[in-house]
């Protein structure tokens, strides 16, 4: 039996019916490498309703030792990580999917969700996030945990998309 997922029906937008996250880790989940505290929590209590794919350049090296126990991540090769990224979720039910990522190396990624009807966050922990990056997402928010509260607590992605 499959997991439960995460609905959200927005006023003028649409329902989400997500049932993956997809996610970048270096400046997304983390910040220096290392997870923002809270997220590990997060990222355990939206294991039991949807898949969880994090897929990352993983600048720092640390990605791995980081979400050991919690999902094992997809480390990118050499070269044009964008494209690595966008292909990756293409072989997803995309419509489905909730994107997080905060680096150039995200926005088609993000574009790619956001345009198959799933939702597209772009995230800042302290990093910064890419302007392509942010144009490519429904929303954006500062913080891991707080992008993570999103699907816990629909209502408050209700209440910033709802036209």
């Amino acid at each position: 039996m499959g997991k439960s997922g995460i609905l959200i029906e927005i006023p003028g937008l649409g329902k989400r019916d997500i049932n993956t996250i997809v996610s970048d880790y270096t400046g997304t989940l983390s910040c220096a490498g290392r997870l923002v505290p809270g997220v590990k929590e997060k990222l355990m209590r939206l294991l039991e309703v949807v898949d969880i794919h994090i897929v990352s350049s993983d600048s720092f090296g640390t990605a791995a030792q980081e979400l050991a126990g919690i999902v094992r991540p997809h480390i990118l090769g050499k070269e044009r990580h964008d494209l690595e990224k966008q292909e990756y979720v293409k072989e997803l039910d995309v419509r489905h999917v909730a994107a997080f990522g905060n680096g150039n190396n995200d926005r088609l990624l993000l574009k790619t969700v956001k345009e198959s009807d799933g939702l597209a966050i772009a995230v800042d922990n302290g990093e910064g996030c890419a302007i392509d990056a942010l144009t490519s997402a429904n929303l954006f928010i500062v913080g891991a945990a707080n992008a993570l509260n999103l699907l816990l607590e629909v209502r408050s992605c209700k209440a910033t998309l709802r036209y």
